[in-house]
């Protein structure tokens, strides 16, 4: 009997694969499961129109993505913080610190998704790396100073 996988089955398939399995072993475990559904025509034109949304909707992010990149893109923010004698801070700045930077500006990222390519310990200039989509990284300067 061909189904249409739900969900991951070990030793099956992925999600909305299309797969072969024993009529018994459909009936009595995928279905009761809600793993499959049948491979019926509507079921397959169900998969075909889901799928067709999803790389619609990924095309969507990437293109938005790229817009906010560009914008972003060499872009300059100034954090300004406390620091000591020499240009020492008191700690460090940290993703979450260049996250609410960022924010402030207008721009929605998330901490984890920011990385600085050396520690911030005292004032002046620093790069890094925001990724806004898996194919999509901008980076950005930070400019760091004192109160």
């Amino acid at each position: 009997m061909k189904v249409i996988l739900l969900q991951d089955v070990k030793g099956h398939g992925k999600a909305d694969d299309i797969v072969e399995v024993n009529d018994g072993y459909a009936r009595n475990f995928l279905f009761k499961k809600n793993l499959a559904l049948e491979a019926t025509p509507a079921n397959l034109n169900s998969v075909r129109n889901k799928k067709k949304a999803e790389a619609a909707k990924a095309e969507r992010e990437l293109e938005d993505a790229r817009e906010v990149g560009a914008r972003l893109k060499d872009q300059i923010f100034t954090l300004q913080v406390k620091c000591g004698e020499g240009g020492r801070l008191y700690g460090a700045i940290t993703s979450m610190d260049i996250a609410a930077v960022l924010e402030k500006a207008g721009y929605s990222v998330d901490k984890r998704n920011i990385t600085i390519k050396t520690q911030i310990k005292n004032l002046g200039d620093f790069e890094a790396d925001v990724k806004l989509h898996p194919k999509v990284t901008v980076k950005i300067g930070i400019k760091v100073t004192s109160l």
